[in-house]
């Protein structure tokens, strides 16, 4: 959902925060709409630098092990 107001109420909305906030129900002040919002493009920020490694489960093999099934039709 917060990422569905931020979608409708992107960076170049007069008011941006208020009407995220309003869109989110108004249970949560303008401060924590913009804080949670910072955290997170800190937590992207990581990601995308390389600052949190991925770990990769069992059941879902990276991506460059995946082979396709051979199939003949």
């Amino acid at each position: 959902m917060f990422e569905r107001a931020l979608a409708v109420y992107d960076r170049d909305t007069p008011d941006r925060w208020h009407n995220v906030a309003r869109y989110l129900g108004g249970n949560k002040s303008v401060e924590e709409v913009r804080r949670h919002y910072q955290l997170l493009v800190e937590d992207v920020a990581k990601i995308e630098s390389g600052g949190v490694p991925f770990h990769w489960y069992a059941a879902s093999p990276p991506p460059s092990t995946l082979q396709r099934g051979n199939r003949t039709g």
